[in-house]
Order: C-alpha cells, then sequence, then structure tokens
C-alpha cells in the first residue's frame, strides 16, 4: 500500500490531464498511486487515461458529481494514509509531493496540509496560500492575486487548506467525515476546514509544495457564482459556533446584503443573477444545514474563542 493517494476529479478533461499527469510522473516522490476520478465525461479523457497513463487507477461514475461527491468516491476506494487532493487543471513542482510527505511525516500534531499555488501562466503570481474565513462568514484564497516576492514562504499553522491541492491525514476523515456533497463544489473544502477546526484539528502551510494552476478552467462561470451565493451562507449557519455567530450576525448579515446589493447592479451579467438565485436557494436549504448544525456543534471539542483566533 503506498503512503499517498492522488485523487484527481476529473469531467471532460482530456485537454488538461496530461500536463497535469506527466508532471506527477515527474515526482521525485514515488510511494504513491493517482487515482482519477471520472465525472462521466463525453471527451476523450478515458481513452486517454487507458492508452498514455495506463498507471493511473481510474473510477468512473455514472454522472456527473462535480467535486465534492467525486473527490469523496476517490477517499472511500483508498487505504493509503496521505489522501491527496489535486485539480485536474494544475502542474504540479516536481517536488510537490516530497515537500507534503516530509511535513506529514514531521509535523504530527497536523491533521491536513495546504500548498502554495500559483498561476499556470503567470508563475510569480500567487493564486492560493491556504486559506482564511472571515467572521463575515466570507472566506478566501491567502495572498490571491499578489505578486509572490517570499512575504508566504514562511511555513506553519494556517485556518485550512484549498481543496484544489492538500494534503490530509486519513484519520481525519474518519473523524469529522467526508466532504459535504450537499455543498456539490465550492466552500465544500471551507466547510472541512470548520469542522476540523472545531474537532481540534489544525492546519500547516508547506511553501515549499507548489502547485500551478489554471485559474477557473474547471470551473467559474455562473455555476461557481450560484454555489458561492449560496454556500456561503450555508457554511457559516452550519459551522459558526453560536458565540460567534450572536456576536458578528451584523457583520454576516450586512456583508450578504452588500453582495446581494453588487449583484443586483449588475443584473444583466449572468454571473450576478446567478447569485442572486444562490442566496435565494439557500433559505430553503436552511433547515437541512441547522439539522447537520446541532450534531457538529454538541461534538465540538474547542471553545468558540479558539475557533475565533483560527479564522481572524
Amino acid at each position: 500500500m503506498p503512503l499517498a493517494s492522488v485523487i484527481i476529479p476529473n469531467f471532460n478533461g482530456s485537454h488538461l490531464l496530461p500536463s497535469c499527469l506527466d508532471s506527477l510522473r515527474r515526482q521525485t516522490f514515488r510511494d504513491f498511486e493517482v487515482v482519477v476520478v471520472d465525472n462521466a465525461s463525453t471527451d476523450s479523457s478515458l481513452q486517454l487515461l487507458a492508452d498514455i497513463y495506463p498507471e493511473t487507477r481510474v473510477i468512473r461514475l455514472p454522472r456527473n458529481l462535480i467535486f465534492a461527491g467525486a473527490v469523496n468516491e476517490g477517499i472511500r476506494s483508498i487505504a493509503s494514509e496521505m489522501v491527496v487532493l489535486l485539480n485536474n487543471d494544475t502542474e504540479a513542482d516536481e517536488r510537490w509531493l516530497d515537500e507534503l510527505a516530509l511535513a506529514f511525516r514531521q509535523q504530527r500534531e497536523y491533521a491536513w496540509f495546504a500548498c502554495k499555488m500559483l498561476l499556470f501562466d503567470r508563475r510569480n503570481v500567487i493564486n492560493s496560500a491556504g486559506d482564511f474565513y472571515g467572521t463575515d462568514g466570507v472566506p478566501g484564497n491567502r495572498g490571491a492575486w499578489e505578486e509572490d516576492t517570499g512575504q508566504y514562504d514562511q511555513p506553519g499553522e494556517i485556518f485550512g487548506a484549498c481543496g484544489g491541492a492538500a494534503a490530509y491525514r486519513r484519520s481525519l476523515f474518519a473523524d469529522v467525515g467526508l466532504f459535504d456533497e450537499d455543498l456539490v463544489a465550492y466552500l465544500e473544502d471551507v466547510d472541512l476546514n470548520l469542522r476540523a477546526r472545531l474537532a481540534g484539528y489544525r492546519c500547516y502551510y508547506v511553501p515549499t509544495a507548489r502547485i500551478y494552476h489554471r485559474q477557473s478552467a474547471t470551473g467559474g462561470g455562473p455555476l461557481a457564482s450560484y454555489l458561492c451565493g449560496r454556500n456561503f451562507i450555508l457554511v457559516a449557519a452550519k459551522d459558526l459556533p453560536g458565540p460567534l455567530v450572536r456576536r458578528y450576525w451584523p457583520r454576516l448579515v450586512g456583508r450578504q446584503l452588500r453582495l446581494l446589493g453588487e449583484a443586483l447592479s449588475h443584473g444583466r451579467e449572468p454571473a450576478a443573477r446567478a447569485r442572486i438565485r444562490g442566496q435565494l436557494a439557500a433559505l430553503p436549504a436552511l433547515p437541512r444545514f441547522l439539522a447537520k448544525r446541532r450534531s457538529i456543534q454538541q461534538a465540538a471539542r474547542v471553545s468558540a474563542g479558539e475557533i475565533l483566533r483560527a479564522i481572524s
């Protein structure tokens, strides 16, 4: 059994997979397997994998589960202790897995690990140096769109990891559960970050584990706007401890109203209309997420103050 399994969700990504999989072939670390979870692709992805990358294990799904459902299928199928997620629109530095594996072995008090993600076509520009989360319920990527001058080269604890390229201890999923498939995509990683934090786990940033990302090559557009509009509300409702909700509700509500106002002011744009639909779609979904909230908050092992320190 390999130490690591790299799980790559794919939907009609035959034009993206070669760059991603070729970079995995060049890894200096070798104790890993590659698992591509194919979301019922209709392009040449499956033929490409069979002909050019026969070493890759392929899980064929009967329908498109997008991100959360696809990676969950991958996680269920593996036995490796180090679970690595990777988008198909990326290229990994040759030492990417070596650096993650080193942190995985040495930083035993941490349960998951964030990478430094740079833009594919502008490799001096940061895409993500890990995730942050605000008391207004809006998450983000540290350093996004900043020129990389070494300002995020210090390893250490951060709030959480971007699911586009991250490593997790298998034991974390066994304890807090897999990605929430009701979220579908966008913020499913933030939800996991918060649930893991509530359970007392910590995330470690590995700046030497570098990934180059084609921003929004497999996402973006109205669907992303819809899911973000919906999931910003649902993740906050599900995961934020009661004391923080009571303290920061004006920020939470105010930010949603500002996002709604911005979308209304750009109402002719498809992405803006999609965000409004997403915010409205969160309302009927709230009872289901509040039911999840009860079990998550009852099982929390850390105080609201510790969560506040992690997100602020």
